[in-house]
């Protein structure tokens, strides 16, 4: 459905994105994941159209980005991060005169509209404007603008952000129900959002994909790592490392937190053996005082974690 191959972007003397290819098929729904300012919404600007590539090629179906862009824009949705709506204007008019726009036909138009706001949960706000609109309303008429020409592909930016966990998840649940129907490529940093929404997860950092693929694969290509999790008091972690790290298993510590009382430390194993007897018996020939110990596997979060940290 969708190929890109090296797209490269430079700002002047910075490399916002960096040779990312990337094979989009008929009907995911693929969430772009990164840390702030990881090259998401400039990789977006130019899926649409709206900013030049200085290296690669995207091809849209048949089509190619440089050759044929108005084609390719007649079968995309995009909502950017903040909805470029017209606050004046009442929702009806202003999906009215976005429906003109985008050349829906006349004999539909009004039956596409109604569609719109019972889709997207926002018929009972029809006749506000949209100035007076909660931030979560405002989406959801964003969301109506980039469907309204029922397109084949659907771009959103970032499209919780902002919002509360309510709100959150009534627009999750939109998107998967537009997404059994639809490609959608979605850009989050909200971890949970992705998990719970996408079929397929890449992750971006400083302009370049570390990772792609479905949750389950990433935590098995990461080798399915276990930690355990330690809070002790009595404790520092020059001495909880020269303690621990000799045992069987333990590959590293982490320290998480340290305060005047308390030591948090996060303890890497191999998958192969679990420490945790021996970890245990270490602790009794201290004084120590366990305040937490829990065994914990490669999560999502972890993941994302060690492929946006590294290097810093």
């Amino acid at each position: 459905m969708i190929q890109v191959e090296n797209l490269t972007k430079y700002f002047h003397d910075l490399c916002a994105v960096d040779q990312i290819s990337i094979d989009i098929q008929k009907g995911e729904i693929l969430g772009l994941l990164g840390p702030n300012g990881a090259g998401k919404t400039t990789t977006l600007r130019m899926l649409t159209g709206f900013l030049q590539p200085t290296a690669g090629s995207i091809h849209v179906k048949d089509f190619s980005i440089d050759e044929h862009p108005l084609e390719i824009k007649k079968i995309l949705g995009y909502l950017p991060e903040s909805a470029p709506l017209y606050h004046d204007m009442l929702v009806f008019d202003y999906l009215n005169y976005v429906a003109d726009i985008r050349q829906v036909d006349k004999d539909h138009k009004a039956a596409r509209i109604r569609e719109m706001g019972d889709l997207c949960g926002i018929d009972n706000v029809m006749h506000q404007p949209i100035g007076e609109l909660s931030k979560g309303y405002k989406q959801r008429v964003g969301l109506a603008h980039a469907m309204m020409n029922d397109p084949e592909i659907l771009i959103l930016d970032e499209p919780t952000s902002g919002l509360d966990p309510n709100q959150i998840v009534e627009i999750r649940q939109i998107i998967r129900q537009i997404g059994k129907e639809k490609t959608i490529i979605l850009s989050t940093h909200i971890l949970s959002e992705a998990e719970a929404t996408c079929d397929r997860i890449v992750i971006i950092n400083r302009g370049k994909i570390v990772a792609d693929g479905s949750t389950e694969s990433l935590k098995l290509s990461a080798g399915n790592k276990k930690y355990v999790q330690l809070c002790l008091q009595k404790a520092d972690f020059k001495s909880v490392d020269a303690v621990l790290s000799p045992i069987e298993g333990i590959t590293g510590i982490q320290r998480i937190e340290e305060s005047e009382n308390d030591l948090e430390v996060r303890i890497d194993c191999r998958s192969s053996i679990d420490p945790r007897a021996e970890i245990y018996q270490k602790i009794k020939q201290t004084d120590w005082v366990v305040l937490d110990f829990h065994q914990e596997s490669q999560t999502l979060e972890t993941i994302f974690r060690e492929l946006t940290l590294e290097g810093k």
